[in-house]
């Protein structure tokens, strides 16, 4: 890969809610080349539409619905990525959906290293009360991973400097290895 959208990844990570004792559930888009989480569902349900939602959004917010290459969309095979929603939305919108063997998460090694992070800088350090409140500190984390979070392998910009400064041609372009 040699540019944003080309391949971008999905996944679902869970958290709980202690004042509640239930479970939250956050399904993640990111661009494996500019890292930027595109889109995402946070929700106490989690299925093939919400999935479907995401790529939709997705595709409107990186302004591929007029482009000929759509990025293809790699994804384990959880229920939410083998339902007939998923299937139809990705039909329907032209685009390569890409399911990675069972039990190799490694091949979806982006996403999976976002929600390892999330893990470690969000959702060890809180303890919910309410759905409310884990809606809010996860969706700010959300703005700050995208807005001020350096990578290094980005330069040591976050993915939406990075992603202006692409555009712009300021930066080095690099291939990544997938």
């Amino acid at each position: 890969m040699t540019a944003p959208n080309q391949l971008w990844e999905m996944d679902v990570k869970y958290g709980f809610i202690v004042g509640e004792q239930r479970f939250f559930f956050l399904m993640s888009l990111i661009d494996v080349y500019d890292r930027a989480i595109v889109d995402y569902h946070f929700g106490l349900t989690c299925e093939g539409k919400h999935a479907a939602q995401i790529l939709q959004r997705a595709l409107w917010k990186r302004q591929q619905f007029n482009c000929d290459d759509r990025p293809v969309i790699r994804t384990d095979n959880g229920p939410q990525f083998i339902s007939h929603a998923f299937e139809e939305a990705c039909q329907h919108f032209q685009t390569v959906h890409e399911r990675i063997p069972p039990k190799t998460p490694n091949k979806n090694a982006h996403i999976e290293s976002f929600h390892s992070v999330l893990e470690k800088e969000c959702l060890q350090r809180n303890e919910f009360q309410s759905y409310q409140e884990a809606y809010e500190i996860v969706t700010n984390y959300l703005l700050f991973y995208n807005q001020r979070r350096i990578h290094g392998s980005l330069y040591d910009l976050s993915p939406v400097e990075f992603g202006k400064a692409f555009a712009l041609q300021l930066i080095t372009p690099f291939v990544v290895k997938v």
